[in-house]
């Protein structure tokens, strides 16, 4: 399956290039790659060894190119699906979906109008223990699931000249609340499902240039569980990642996000564990913990590869990834409203 890159603003795209290259027998191979900035599209040619396309619509047209994985700005999400899905592309698209509703709206009709296979490249539905996490909480050894907390962080206030990153400016990806508490909510609404209202509090604490950098969003859902997600981007270090309090257990995560990921820990220590009230221990996951975060990125790698060669479904599909902006859509609504918000909001639109 060869795959073309529609942008390559996002990091983590070069995660996949690096595994797909390193493990062909994962059955993708990347052969071009497109990007509006044109020092960009240099370095990303002389680094993975594509063929640089200055024309979209030339790389859309190849036919030896069945598939691409957009990557570009959020901002460019929403024309480049329906450029990838008029010229009958399979499509992997890098979070967060889009920047408003109306964006989704016109992704989601893209797809289902051509029918081309889509995905979110999403790394936390495919994380070996968020899964294992989610099928402890399925099997009802823990009854019935109480409150679900999952804590995310990045210490990007101490990246260098973080302000001039297109992930900071507001025409290209709103704010770093949208771009990455767009991960853990995404993995509640995975877990949990749809939740029925949202309340949150957003503020910017550390500098103006990167507004929104700490915030907790509530999610309510109907006879529980009530979650929170807890975001700090400005976090120099951290250990605990999940906490899912049952009415017969618990289950702790551990060193799941950047900032846990990067601070000293102790090799030997379980990442993952959980504790039933009905024999009094704690049980520990075989489940290794990556050696670092973008350890857990690479692991997308594989995962997306199945689903361009059929081997799995989508990871999320359009209509998933528009619920989930959706949700992280409401917590502006809250925050501008100071209540709480109903999914079925009005205002959710005009964010």
């Amino acid at each position: 399956m060869n795959i073309g890159i529609l942008g390559m603003a996002h990091g983590h795209v070069n995660g996949y290039l690096s595994q797909w290259k390193e493990h062909p027998e994962y059955g993708v191979t990347a052969t071009a790659v497109w990007d509006h900035n044109a020092e960009r599209l240099r370095s990303a040619s002389e680094q993975h060894g594509l063929a640089p396309i200055a024309d979209l619509e030339t790389l859309l047209a190849d036919r030896s190119i069945p598939a691409v994985i957009i990557t570009a700005e959020t901002s460019y999400h929403a024309e480049l699906v329906e450029r990838a899905a008029a010229a009958g592309k399979a499509i992997i698209l890098q979070k967060p979906l889009a920047l408003t509703l109306a964006e989704a709206d016109r992704m989601v009709s893209a797809v289902q109008r051509t029918g081309v296979p889509f995905t979110m490249a999403w790394q936390m539905r495919v994380d070996p223990q968020n899964i294992q996490m989610k099928e402890i909480m399925a099997s009802g050894v823990l009854g019935r699931i109480l409150n679900v907390r999952r804590r995310h962080g990045l210490n990007a206030h101490r990246w260098p000249n973080f302000a001039d990153m297109w992930h900071f400016k507001p025409e290209l990806n709103r704010d770093i609340w949208a771009d990455d508490a767009a991960h853990p909510i995404d993995l509640l609404h995975w877990m949990l499902g749809v939740p029925e209202s949202v309340t949150a509090e957003m503020m910017t604490l550390s500098s103006p240039q990167m507004p929104m950098d700490n915030g907790i969003a509530i999610l309510r859902y109907p006879n529980g569980p009530l979650a929170e997600v807890c975001c700090s981007f400005t976090c120099v270090a951290a250990e605990n990642t999940t906490e899912i309090i049952g009415e017969k257990g618990v289950i702790i995560q551990s060193f799941g996000d950047a900032v846990s990921m990067t601070a000293p820990r102790q090799p030997e220590v379980s990442g993952l564990k959980w504790f039933l009230a009905d024999t009094n221990e704690w049980i520990y996951s075989d489940i290794p913990t990556p050696a670092s975060h973008f350890d857990r990125i690479m692991g997308l790698a594989h995962p997306l590869a199945d689903f361009l060669n059929g081997k799995r479904p989508p990871i999320a599909t359009a209509e998933e990834a528009r619920t989930s902006l959706r949700i992280v859509l409401a917590t502006y609504v809250s925050l501008r409203e100071g209540r709480r918000v109903m999914m079925d909001d009005a205002g959710i639109a005009a964010v």
